[in-house]
Formats: structure tokens, C-alpha cells, sequence
């Protein structure tokens, strides 16, 4: 049986976002967005206003499963589970929780291809694909101000993401956040198939050729307006398929 379809996880929502978390963090590793322990994904405890899950500092995502997750409330501290808590992950997923609605779910990576496109002189996801127009007025951009090493910087950087769903952080990686774990890791694993094809269409030293604006604007509206299928959220397939394929590779992350 699928590890996210047993009577434990549908029983109990905590446990079924903890499986959830453990499986995007198996998914970014099989996909090349993690960065060896760095970097920190996390998501709202259901049910538990004010707390978080974090994997404790130190793990591979490769081998984080649902029973290492700590539980943190929003004053830092750690109310369940042990392990070390990483500075920068306490600061920047804290304020966002805490301050963007939208954020139930945090993803932050140095994955390749977004991290290149933040680095340029102009770091825009241009409007020159079709998986880069389902980001279409949904990305902020704030400018790099070293590690995040207090509640201030934090702060700074949930304030820059606003009501947008992706912060390009610019010379440094990204902040991806969905209003659940599938919704997140959707945006993650697209926006970086985005900025792979940027990346790579401008090694050729040619100019991009963008889609004419009115071209964008319709795109954009029709990838909000399927994004269901027959009542099914895209999002919600697409990571049940991913989660099938960790439990034929990978399954102790649901343990």
C-alpha cells in the first residue's frame, strides 16, 4: 500500500504532512536541488497553530525520514523531537510562517539553474517558455544581504516575498512556498526546469525571444485556470505519482 494512502496518514493530518515532508525531501535530493546538509525545507504543523517541522541539521536529505522531524514554535524553541537547529533555517523559515499567509509549506534551495539565473546582472525568469509563464507576476526579487543570521533578516526577506509564491534571492538561491507540501515542491521542481531552459538557451549568446504580452497574460490565466483536473489538483497528481516512485525506490522516508 502507498505509504500516503494508509488509514495512519489520512487518521492523522500531522503525521500525513510529516510523510509529505520527508518525501520533498527525497524528491529534491533524487532531483539535484539539495546542496549537500545546507539548505532547509519545512511546513506548518496541521492542527498545531504557531509550530513547524525542520529536519534537525546535519542529515542528508537523501535519508531524512518522517519520524526525524522536529516540532518548533514561533519563539524558536524546539517542542518535540531533538537534534540541531541550523541559525539561518530558524530565521528565514520562522518569519515567513509567522508573516506570509500562503507560506504553509517553505522550500529553500541553492538548486543549480535558479541559483545561476539569480547570479546574472539580471536575474528575471524571462517570459521566453511556457513553464515560465505559470510564474508570470508570482516571483519577487530582494538583493543579497549575507547569511541570515537574525530575526531582522528574516524578516526582510518574508517582507520582500510579499504575495508572490517565489523570492529569487539574488547571488544566492531561492525561497519557493505553497499553501501545502505538493503545491510547494510543484513550484520548486518547474521553477527550476524554468531557469534551466533560460540558462541554457542563453549559452548560445543569442537574445531570448519573449512572448508577446498579450500572449503571456492569456497563457498565464489558462495555467490558473487548469489547474485542476476533473476536481484533482495538478499539484496533488503529480506529487502522489512522485511519492509512488519513492515507495518502489525509497520508502523508509514515510518510517
Amino acid at each position: 500500500m502507498n505509504a500516503t494512502e494508509n488509514g495512519w496518514a489520512k487518521a492523522d493530518p500531522a503525521h500525513a504532512a510529516r510523510v509529505d515532508l520527508a518525501a520533498c525531501h527525497r524528491l529534491a535530493a533524487h532531483f539535484g536541488l539539495n546542496e549537500g546538509i545546507d539548505n532547509h525545507l519545512t511546513c506548518l504543523v496541521p492542527g498545531r497553530p504557531g509550530r513547524f517541522l525542520l529536519a534537525p541539521f546535519g542529515l542528508m536529505w537523501a535519508e531524512v525520514r518522517a519520524s526525524d522531524f522536529m516540532e518548533l514554535d514561533f519563539a524558536g524553541r524546539v517542542i518535540s523531537g531533538t537534534g540541531l537547529v541550523e541559525p539561518t533555517a530558524l530565521y528565514i523559515h520562522l518569519a515567513a510562517h509567522q508573516q506570509v499567509p500562503h507560506a504553509t509549506c517553505v522550500l529553500h534551495t541553492h538548486m543549480p539553474y535558479a541559483t545561476a539565473l539569480s547570479m546574472r546582472e539580471d536575474p528575471r525568469l524571462r517570459m521566453a517558455g511556457q513553464n515560465a509563464l505559470a510564474f508570470h507576476d508570482d516571483i519577487a526579487y530582494v538583493d543579497y544581504n549575507g547569511l541570515a543570521l537574525d530575526a531582522t533578516e528574516g524578516k526582510r526577506l518574508s517582507a520582500a516575498l510579499g504575495n508572490k509564491s517565489v523570492l529569487m534571492l539574488r547571488n544566492h538561491g531561492v525561497l519557493v512556498t505553497g499553501q501545502s507540501v505538493a503545491q510547494a515542491f510543484e513550484r520548486l521542481y518547474f521553477l527550476e526546469r524554468a531557469c534551466q531552459a533560460q540558462v541554457l538557451a542563453l549559452t548560445g549568446g543569442s537574445r531570448l525571444a519573449d512572448i508577446p504580452e498579450p500572449v503571456i497574460r492569456a497563457t498565464a490565466a489558462q495555467f490558473r485556470a487548469e489547474s485542476t483536473i476533473d476536481g484533482h489538483h495538478r499539484a496533488d497528481l503529480h506529487f502522489a505519482a512522485l511519492k509512488r516512485m519513492l515507495d518502489r525506490l525509497d520508502a523508509d522516508y514515510a518510517s
